[in-house]
């Protein structure tokens, strides 16, 4: 009984600070955001490049959206 007291417990704490899945960004498609915590820097990437937004919902969730923008880094 001990035991799967043990295991209950490890699992519960497991997914309690397991990292957020990261979700593709869709055009039109409105986001709970109430908090942004980061997003990546684009200053000195040139071209298209992946981008990750991480914030925090209205109920406190954490939440990762990946997208892509143009990066501003580019001279000529």
């Amino acid at each position: 009984m001990k035991m799967l007291a043990a295991l209950s417990l490890a699992f519960v704490f497991s997914n309690a600070f397991a990292a957020p899945a990261v979700q593709s960004a869709q055009t039109g498609v409105p986001l709970d955001m109430a908090k942004t915590i980061s997003v990546t820097d684009t200053s000195q990437a040139c071209g298209v490049v992946p981008v990750e937004w991480v914030y925090d919902d209205s109920q406190g969730v954490r939440h990762i959206a990946s997208y892509l923008v143009m990066g501003s880094g580019c001279t000529n």
